[in-house]
């Protein structure tokens, strides 16, 4: 494939901008785009569009305007109608439009593993409090409620008892990505540990993978990441193996991140996202190519001869605790002044509480010692309101 080639990325967050940092290092053109200004993608892309991406008249027109060869979503409220023409057009949307549509919407990519013979919680769907209730008491307490369409757990709350499910359904809602107004309640799973494993699909070659990576989360959204997860060589098979099935499924190219619960007898899928992942932030610090490159990689259908992980390493997300306009921080050169650490300042125009502003990486003997590091520089970054 000659270089370079014009990238459009449909959401321009703190992924996006890292994926944009990877393509223009191998002299792409890229264009961001996404629903608000400034947002961070757009600081490093060469030209920026702020659209309704759930507004099929705004996609054709910024389509038609650049004439992309790739389209590559990189959150979920898109009109994903639209991915289907562009490709019908002969633009590559990634990994497929049949993909991005399948994994913009929960119940499709559930309903798809589940075919597949792939062990995944139990759950329903509900379309209003009534049917919640009832998905709720059939599936049993404590149980899990989010929305079908949010991404990095917007929405999501884990109920204990029938009285607390209406309070889940309006946060649902309130998290929900779009228009959509439709739930999925799950079962509990008690796992020891959840996982995400970044899967790189090739347009031609063998599906590849990242040493596995542990994470820990609060209010359904990821606060810490460290790789190696600690799984047995039989658990990382079938993680393997249940990855490599549904991302087969999907088709096309680039990385995936596929989650699951481990438990001490089961391998049990997650969720699936057909892109860089948040927990895979910790991979700018732990690997030789990470995993925007890699997606990059698979994209372009560029070689991935080796990915090597350097060693033990962790990440911390830095969030904002109160609403601002305008962002300045503190406390950056005690955050790094430890060896082997790292921070990632994203860049975003304003703040709200609990948003992820940036993220502290670091290495350590062990993940033990990494997360420990990595937790320590991001409580030392202030967030200063403007």
């Amino acid at each position: 494939m000659e270089l370079p080639r014009t990238l459009m990325l449909l959401g321009a967050g703190e992924l996006g901008k890292e994926f944009v940092i990877a393509a223009q290092r191998l002299g792409n053109r890229v264009i961001a785009v996404d629903r608000y200004a400034h947002a961070p993608a757009m600081a490093v892309a060469h030209h920026s569009e702020v659209i309704d991406m759930l507004n099929p008249d705004d996609l054709e027109r910024v389509v038609n305007q650049y004439q992309p060869d790739f389209i590559i979503p990189e959150i979920e409220a898109i009109r994903t109608e639209k991915l289907l023409e562009f490709e019908a057009r002969g633009i590559t949307v990634i990994p497929t439009a049949r993909a991005a549509d399948y994994t913009m919407n929960r119940d499709r990519i559930r309903e798809l593993v589940v075919q597949l013979g792939i062990r995944t919680a139990r759950y329903q769907y509900a379309t209003t409090l009534a049917e919640l209730v009832t998905g709720a008491a059939t599936i049993g307490f404590p149980n899990v409620v989010k929305p079908v369409m949010s991404s990095s757990g917007k929405g999501q709350s884990t109920v204990h008892t029938a009285e607390a499910v209406g309070q889940a359904w309006d946060y649902a809602l309130q998290g929900a990505r779009g228009n959509s107004q439709k739930v999925i309640v799950e079962e509990f799973i008690p796992f020891d540990l959840e996982i995400t494993l970044l899967t790189i699909r090739q347009w031609q070659g063998a599906t590849l993978f990242c040493p596995p990576i542990g994470h820990r989360q609060e209010q359904g959204d990821y606060r810490e990441s460290w790789q190696p997860a600690a799984l047995s060589p039989q658990q990382l098979a079938t993680a393997q193996q249940m990855a490599q099935q549904v991302t087969g499924a999907l088709g096309g190219a680039g990385l995936f991140g596929v989650e699951f619960f481990i438990t001490p007898t089961e391998v049990i899928f997650s969720e699936l996202s057909p892109r860089p992942h948040d927990t895979g932030l910790v991979t700018l610090i732990s690997q030789n190519l990470n995993e925007f490159d890699l997606h990059l990689r698979a994209v372009l259908g560029l070689p991935i001869p080796q990915i090597e992980l350097y060693g033990p390493a962790a990440s911390a997300v830095i969030l904002a605790t109160d609403y601002a306009q305008s962002l300045s921080y503190s406390g950056i050169a005690a955050a790094l002044a430890e060896p082997g650490t790292e921070l990632r300042l994203f860049g975003k125009p304003d703040a709200r509480p609990n948003r992820r502003l940036g993220v502290a990486l670091a290495r350590g003997a062990d993940t033990t010692l990494a997360r420990a590091k990595a937790t320590h520089a991001a409580s030392q970054v202030q967030v200063i309101s403007g």
